[in-house]
This record gives structure tokens, C-alpha cells and sequence, in this order.
């Protein structure tokens, strides 16, 4: 049982803390804020007036206990509705005798066709333990801000805390976000870190994931609307703004979330879609290393114009990707934008550019990002900066004339390519390319297979492979592999091709290895990805 007497540094308190504004309803008629008090206090409600007037419009708080490994809190959601568009409301939040500061903020305009907002990401940090050290992030917001006054929300990529399952990570992170939520929106996506919690907190012992994100759910419940799948809302969510729809997810539950998008993006009449996602949908890391990616998030994702990532601490803009496939214009598919981290964390993991990306930045310097992004009628512009000035990236996604600006043609190869995972394994230098054979596409794999520091045992007239702890032998001229669970049917025989290699149909490989395979006429190229991260390529000894 924890002793809630003996609170840590920067417990809950009689008087609000954690304040911020949130778009929960119609942003034009109406604000949610949430607050936090220690609990002692019961009850609470928020105070508004328009600007220019004495008049305070009164909203009582939906309360709820906010029990956590280190204290037991009250947290407060305020919604302040029946507001003007476009305009410029003052408020305080607290009961009768503790309230807090008068902060100010502004409804969205009537029929705006045009805003701005900004994407931060991974913005999480883990020191010192007892109140991790967010003041680089908060000058960094703050400076951003400043160049950007017309900013109208805030949204998150994800790891907004380096453990969310500890308050004294959140405790951290609103240090980080003070003086700046309390007046601009903040839409924050659930990362991995988010709902990842220790046992062992100080020793990091005991490393586990809340599914749902316990903490977060019991915090921003009332912040945010309540219109996710169920089992996952607080984590998903979706909300409009001017002549956009945002559909916010979760890292939780993907298969329900993906259900979820193919019914919610269509319902939106609005000309843009966007989303945010922590993970990428697409593979970022090298293919020799397990990487977090999502493809059983596609078929929902890919009805969205635009959808923001995060998790890998470095930048990559795609091509237009539909089921797979590589386009030119923004009308053939989903723009998969990848932000930087954006608290001078450590440079980012080990990502390599894909045949996909059409813009790629290792953010390998300790620097931090963030992306500003413009929406017209028939136009965004997103550009994304470094806290120096650099411009890591700029383009326009233009609706009126289905174009990327700069123009940058997706790939098309003369001749049929094999990627693992996004990555071209250089079999095409080689002279050794996939062959199509009455429908049938055979490729000589033991060549990817040592690409990728698979197990590759080559006998006279067969060859022997290994990957995610499963071998299968292929024989040349035969139709039967055999692997450790017995004869697997081909569906064609192997043969000897190209400088000698043995051709094996690709389908029946990836079959045997609980693999992926698509063939992108668009482009001309097969990509092989494995169905699960969770294991490792080979069996070790």
C-alpha cells in the first residue's frame, strides 16, 4: 500500500495545477479545460468572460479520483460552451477559496478556411527521476510559439512522458507545457512511453505497458472527445477544426482502431483528413533490426490525406502511398509524415531512408524539431525546422491541382526490384532479378536471405533457409519444401536461373516464414515485410 503521507516532490495541492485548454465539442462555441487538486478538494468550476467585459459565465467541473503510485488526486474537466466564434474569452479555474490565475483564449472563427498548428513529438524526458527536467522543451514550445503567434492548437506525435505510468512523469512534462497550454489546445497522442510503467520505478525494474494506458485514460478522460472505439477511447479520438477532421489514435489496440477509422474518416464531410499515430505505418528501421511499424493499420489510415508519426527520432516524408503502392499525386494516396523528436533527446534510432520516402533527415545531431503546417481550402504547407533555423523540410499538398511541391516522381524500375522492408537489398547490381513465370513470381531469395544475415545453407541442388526461428528447404526442381513442421507444398517447382541462382516462388517463402509479400505494379517492385516485430530474425544458440 503506498503512503500517500509521504508525497514526493511536486505532489497534488489544494490550489490547480496541470491546466490546460483542449478542443472537446464544437471549437468555435466551446473550450474544455482540465485541472488538477489534491483531494481535499471536492468540487470545482470554471469562470469565463469576453473579452472586454465583466460578465463571468459560471461552468461547474465533472470530477473524478485520480489514484497513482505516488498520490491520490482530484482531477476537473470544464466545459465552457455557448462561446462566440472568433473570440477572445479570459477565464480561472479552482472553488471558492483556491483558484487559479486568469489565462485567456481564443474560439475558432466562423467558416475559417484557413489555420495553423504545429506538430511536437517525442518530446519525453526521464531525468532526474523525481522531477524530470522539461525547461529545454518549454523554451524550445515557447520560441516556436513566438515566430508562430497564429498557431490555434498544438498536436502531439506521441511520448509525451518518459513513463506515463509515474506521475512524477507528468509532473515533469506540465513544468514543460506551463504557460503555453493554458492558452493554445493541446491534442495529445498516446506513445509507447506514455503507458509504460516500472515496478521499480527509480531502478527500472519490472518494465510493463498499461493496455489501456491506465494513466492517461484516468487523467485526460474528460479532456478529450469521447468518440473512440470502444475499449479505447481517451487513447482515440476525433475532432474538427475549420475545413479539417483529425482522427488522434492510440498505441493501443490496433486492430480496433483501424475498424474504427474506415467508419469515422468517411462519416467527415470535411475537405481534409489527417491523423496522428506514434508509430510509423510503414517500416523506418534498417532491415537488419526489429522496428516498431503498423500495417495492420492501413486499410484505415490510407483514407487520410495526411497522418503524423513519431517513435523514431528522425524525419521522413513519403511519396502518396496506397495499398502499398508508390503515386505522385496526394488524390492516389496518404502522405506518411514522420516527425523529429522535439527535446534535444538523444539523436535518433536507427532509421534508414525507404523506397518510399521521398524526403529523409537522420536528426543524428542533438537537436530538436517541430513542424508547422498551414491549412488552406485547397492547400497544406507543411514545414518542419530544426530549434536552430534550419528547414529540414518543406512541401505543399495541393487539392486543386493534385501535386506535391517540390515535384518528386515516385520511383519506377525497368526492371522488377525486391525490397525488404522498404530497403533495396542491391540484388538488381547483381543482374539478379524477381522473374514472373505464367503468374507467378520467383525470385532468388538465398541472396536476400544473406542480405538480411538470414541462415543460408547452400547443398548441391538445394538450399536451406532460416529466419524468425523457422527453416524450410527448397529443392530444384521440386514443388515440396521441407521445413521443421513437415512437407509444405510449393506453388510451383524451384529452378535454377539467373548466375545459378535456385528461383523460388516468392508466395510460397513468405508463406513458410509467417511473412508479407506485394507486388507494386505502379512501381514494379516486390516488398517482403514479416507479419510480427515480437521475435528475432533467427534462432539463437
Amino acid at each position: 500500500m503506498v503512503n500517500y503521507s509521504k508525497k514526493p516532490p511536486r505532489g497534488s495541492m489544494p490550489q490547480p495545477d496541470h491546466i490546460f485548454i483542449s478542443i472537446n465539442g464544437d471549437a468555435k462555441t466551446s473550450m474544455t479545460v482540465t485541472w488538477r487538486t489534491s483531494i481535499d478538494v471536492t468540487s470545482g468550476y470554471a469562470l469565463c468572460r469576453k473579452d472586454g467585459t465583466d460578465e463571468y459565465m459560471r461552468y461547474e467541473a465533472d470530477t473524478d479520483v485520480f489514484e497513482s503510485d505516488i498520490d491520490i488526486s482530484n482531477m476537473f474537466w470544464a466545459r465552457m460552451t455557448n462561446l462566440e466564434p472568433g473570440t477572445k474569452y479570459f477565464y480561472s479555474v479552482g472553488n471558492d477559496e483556491f483558484r487559479s490565475d486568469e489565462f485567456y483564449f481564443t474560439t475558432e472563427e466562423e467558416n475559417a478556411e484557413s489555420f495553423k498548428f504545429i506538430c511536437v513529438s517525442d518530446q519525453q524526458s526521464g531525468e532526474p527521476h523525481d522531477l524530470p527536467d522539461y525547461s529545454s522543451f518549454n523554451e524550445f514550445l515557447n520560441k516556436v510559439l513566438a515566430e508562430n503567434p497564429d498557431t490555434k492548437f498544438i498536436l502531439t506525435g506521441g511520448d509525451n512522458t518518459d513513463c506515463g505510468q509515474h506521475e512524477v512523469q507528468w509532473n515533469g512534462a506540465f513544468s514543460g507545457l506551463k504557460g503555453i497550454v493554458e492558452h493554445i489546445p493541446f491534442m495529445m497522442t498516446l506513445g509507447n512511453h506514455d503507458n509504460r510503467g516500472f515496478e521499480d520505478y527509480r531502478n527500472g525494474i519490472g518494465r510493463y505497458y498499461s493496455e489501456p494506458a491506465e494513466f492517461f485514460g484516468k487523467q485526460f478522460k474528460g479532456s478529450y472527445p469521447y468518440n473512440g472505439p470502444d475499449g479505447w477511447k481517451t487513447e482515440n479520438y476525433s475532432f474538427d477544426y475549420g475545413n479539417a477532421h483529425f482522427n488522434v489514435l492510440g498505441v493501443n489496440g490496433p486492430e480496433d482502431v483501424n475498424e474504427w477509422l474506415k467508419v469515422d474518416v468517411p462519416a467527415s464531410d470535411k475537405i481534409w483528413k489527417f491523423g496522428s499515430y506514434h508509430f510509423p505505418i510503414y517500416y523506418t528501421g534498417p532491415e537488419l533490426a526489429n522496428d516498431d511499424a503498423y500495417p495492420m493499420m492501413r486499410e484505415g489510415v490510407e483514407l487520410l490525406d495526411v497522418i503524423f508519426s513519431g517513435h523514431e527520432h528522425n524525419f521522413s516524408r513519403s511519396f502518396p502511398i496506397k495499398n502499398e503502392s508508390i503515386f505522385d499525386k496526394p488524390s492516389q494516396g496518404t502522405v506518411h509524415y514522420e516527425l523529429g523528436n522535439s527535446n534535444y533527446n538523444p539523436p535518433g534510432t536507427a532509421t534508414v531512408k525507404k523506397v518510399w520516402h521521398a524526403a529523409y533527415y537522420p536528426q543524428t545531431e542533438r537537436v530538436a524539431a517541430v513542424a508547422i503546417v498551414e491549412v488552406f481550402k485547397d492547400r497544406v504547407e507543411l514545414t518542419t525546422k530544426l530549434n536552430d533555423g534550419r528547414i529540414v523540410d518543406s512541401c505543399v499538398i495541393d487539392k486543386e491541382k493534385d501535386e506535391i511541391r517540390p515535384y518528386a516522381l515516385a520511383p519506377f524500375y525497368r526492371r522488377p526490384r525486391i525490397f525488404y522492408k522498404g530497403t533495396d537489398l542491391g540484388l538488381g547490381q547483381r543482374e539478379l532479378f524477381p522473374e514472373q513465370k505464367d503468374g507467378i513470381w520467383y525470385a532468388p531469395l538465398s541472396v536476400m536471405f544473406n542480405a538480411i544475415c538470414a541462415e543460408v545453407i547452400k547443398e548441391k541442388g538445394k538450399v536451406t533457409l532460416g529466419i524468425y526461428g523457422k527453416r524450410a528447404t527448397f529443392t530444384e526442381n521440386s514443388d515440396v519444401a521441407m521445413t521443421d513442421d513437415g512437407e509444405v507444398k510449393l506453388v510451383a517447382p524451384v529452378y535454377r536461373g539467373n548466375r545459378g541462382q535456385l528461383y523460388i516462388p516468392v508466395e510460397s517463402v513468405v508463406s513458410c516464414f509467417d511473412m508479407k509479400w506485394n507486388y507494386a505494379e505502379k512501381n514494379n517492385f516486390i516488398s517482403i515485410e514479416h507479419v510480427s516485430e515480437d521475435i528475432p530474425y533467427t534462432e539463437q544458440p
